[in-house]
């Protein structure tokens, strides 16, 4: 799929058949996440690929939003490992894990599979949940799966602000 059609196409599915996403796909989903650039190339990205009965009662217990997804991805990142920025105020971590998070979805749809990003949640709850290292801080879930009959993107996917609305150049 030309990359155009898969950023005019992808939207957050709130509803899916109940399927496990096939290895093969997963892993092109997961390879997308590998590549990513990330500041200094420090690669603190850690995914997390949860799809046993028990994980996925782990999320269905820190959010209402899993929508019948039978593999979800949690993206965290390894707070010790991050680059700071001068005046030290903020870090890479959470834009890596988001460019990471973003490869992946777009991934996703390149490969058929579709997709949503998941922030309702508490992230240190589930952090508990899941067992993982004080050092990682998790931004976000992401379903993945195969959207189930009658699921779809909203009426106004499609309708966009005109870019002379949302771009000003200086």
């Amino acid at each position: 799929m030309e990359f155009k059609e898969v950023v005019k196409n992808r939207y957050s599915c709130k509803k899916y058949d109940g399927r496990k996403v096939d290895k093969a796909q997963l892993d092109a989903i997961l390879e997308a996440g590998r590549l990513a650039p990330t500041a200094k190339n420090l690669q603190e990205q850690k995914i997390y690929v949860l799809e046993s009965a028990e994980s996925l009662a782990k999320v269905d217990k820190v959010t209402p939003c899993r929508y019948g997804a039978a593999t979800v991805l949690a993206v965290a990142f390894d707070k010790n490992n991050v680059f700071v920025y001068p005046g030290e105020k903020r870090d890479s971590g959470v834009e890596d894990a988001t460019i990471v998070a973003t490869h992946m979805i777009l991934a996703a749809e390149d490969a058929g599979v579709d997709s949503c990003w998941i922030n309702y949640f508490d992230p240190d709850i589930l952090a508990k949940e899941l067992g993982l290292p004080e050092n990682e801080e998790i931004l976000m879930l992401m379903d993945l799966g195969y959207a189930a009959e009658g699921a779809g993107p909203l009426e106004n996917h499609s309708s966009r602000k005109d870019l002379s609305e949302t771009v000003k150049y200086m």
